[in-house]
C-alpha cells in the first residue's frame, strides 16, 4: 500500500490524482495541504485523510511515502525538491519546473536521495496511442518521415478553481501554452518515434488571450515549432489556446509505407487509421478510457520498486526541446537540444 500526500487541491488534483488515487486498490490518500485550507478540508471529507497546515508539516510526517504536487508551474521545483529531500517520491504535474536548471536540479535531487521522480504526461498512457506505439513498432507504415502534430482548444480559462485563471499570470504560470499544450506533444512523438528531439525552429508567441485589464496575457497563447530527431525525421508541432471550437489533438505521421493519422476524424470509435500505399486504409476501434494512466503507473513504480515510465531524466529531453524552442523564438533561429554538447540554454 502506498500512502500518498496530495499538495495543491485545485482542479488537476479534484479531476484526476484524488479520483485516480481512491480508485487504486494499492494507495491510499493519507494528507492534504493547500493554501485554501478550506479546499483541503473538502477534499479529506470526501476521499478520507487529514489536513495539514503547510507543506512542509506534510512532508514531515513518516506515514506518507510519495506526494503528488499540484500547484501552479512556479512552484513545482521548489516543493518537489523539498519533497526529495524528505524522502518521499514524487509525482509532479507537468511542466515539470519553469527553467532548465531548476529540472535537473528535481532529477538531481531524486537519485541523490534515492527516490523515484515522475513527471505527468499524460498522452503516452492513453490506450490509442498506445495501440499507435505497437503498430508503429511492427513497421505498418515503415520508417517515419515527416509528421504534424496539433493540440489546441479555446484556453484554460475555468480550468482553475480559483478565481480568474493562475495560467495567464506570468508570475504563476511563468510559461504558457507551449508548455501547457505542446509539452504533450513533445512528449508523445518521443514515445511513439523512439526518437528525441534534437533540433528546434519555433515560434512562440502572444496573439489574442488577454487579461482582465484588456491587455495581452504575459505568457504565450500559441506556437508553432519546426523539429528535428535524432532518428531523422523532421516535422511540426503546433500548440494553442485559440481554437475557439472542437478542441484539435491529431497526429499524423507519413511514413516509407503509408500514413499514420491518430485522432484526425470525428469518428471517436476508429481513432488510428493507417493509409497504405496502394490506396487501401484500415481503421482500429480501441474502446475510450477516463482514466488517465498516471496514477496507475506511478503506484505500480512504486509498488515494483522500479523508474516510472516518465521519470524526471525521461522528462527532461522534452524540457529542453520547450525551452529550446522558447529560446529559438527569441534569437530567431534553430536551436540544437538534447546533444551531448548543449548544455543549459
Amino acid at each position: 500500500m502506498i500512502r500518498v500526500g496530495i499538495i495543491g487541491c485545485g482542479k488537476i488534483a479534484q479531476v484526476r490524482h484524488l479520483p485516480e488515487y481512491a480508485a487504486n486498490p494499492n494507495a491510499e490518500i493519507v494528507a492534504y495541504y493547500d493554501k485554501n485550507r478550506a479546499r483541503a478540508e473538502e477534499m479529506a471529507a470526501k476521499y478520507g485523510g487529514s489536513v495539514c497546515d503547510s507543506y512542509f508539516d506534510l512532508l514531515n510526517r513518516d506515514d506518507i511515502d510519495a506526494v503528488s504536487v499540484c500547484v501552479e508551474n512556479r512552484s513545482h521545483a521548489e516543493i518537489s525538491t523539498a519533497a526529495l529531500y524528505a524522502g518521499k517520491h514524487v509525482l509532479c504535474e507537468k511542466p515539470m519546473a519553469v527553467t532548465l536548471a531548476e529540472c535537473e536540479s528535481m532529477v538531481a535531487a531524486a537519485e541523490r536521495n534515492g527516490k523515484y521522480l515522475m513527471i505527468g504526461h499524460n498522452m503516452r498512457f492513453d490506450p490509442v496511442h498506445r495501440r499507435a506505439k505497437q503498430l508503429l513498432d511492427r513497421g505498418v507504415i515503415g520508417d517515419v518521415i515527416t509528421f504534424r502534430a496539433v493540440l489546441g482548444n479555446a484556453g484554460p480559462e475555468g480550468w482553475s478553481v480559483d478565481e480568474g485563471t493562475w495560467f495567464f499570470d506570468k508570475n504563476k504560470a511563468a510559461l504558457g501554452a507551449l508548455s501547457d499544450m505542446g509539452i504533450h506533444k513533445v512528449d508523445l512523438l518521443q514515445y511513439l518515434l523512439g526518437q528525441k528531439v534534437i533540433e528546434t525552429t519555433a515560434k512562440v508567441v502572444t496573439l489574442n488571450k488577454r487579461d482582465s485589464e484588456g491587455q495581452l496575457i504575459g505568457v504565450d497563447d500559441n506556437a508553432l515549432c519546426i523539429l528535428r530527431m535524432s532518428g531523422g525525421a523532421v516535422g511540426t508541432l503546433a500548440a494553442s489556446w485559440t481554437v475557439y471550437g472542437h478542441e484539435c489533438q491529431s497526429t499524423c505521421l507519413y511514413g516509407t509505407k503509408g500514413i499514420m493519422l491518430i485522432y484526425n476524424n470525428n469518428n471517436p470509435a476508429a481513432p488510428i487509421e493507417v493509409r497504405n500505399l496502394d490506396g487501401t486504409s484500415t481503421t482500429y476501434n480501441i474502446p475510450p478510457e477516463t482514466n488517465s494512466g498516471v496514477i496507475d503507473e506511478f503506484v505500480a513504480a512504486l509498488e515494483q520498486n522500479r523508474e516510472p515510465e516518465v521519470s524526471g531524466r525521461e522528462a527532461l529531453s522534452t524540457m529542453r526541446a520547450i525551452f529550446g524552442s522558447i529560446k529559438s523564438s527569441e534569437i530567431g533561429r534553430t536551436v540544437s537540444v538534447n546533444d551531448s554538447y548543449v548544455n543549459h540554454l
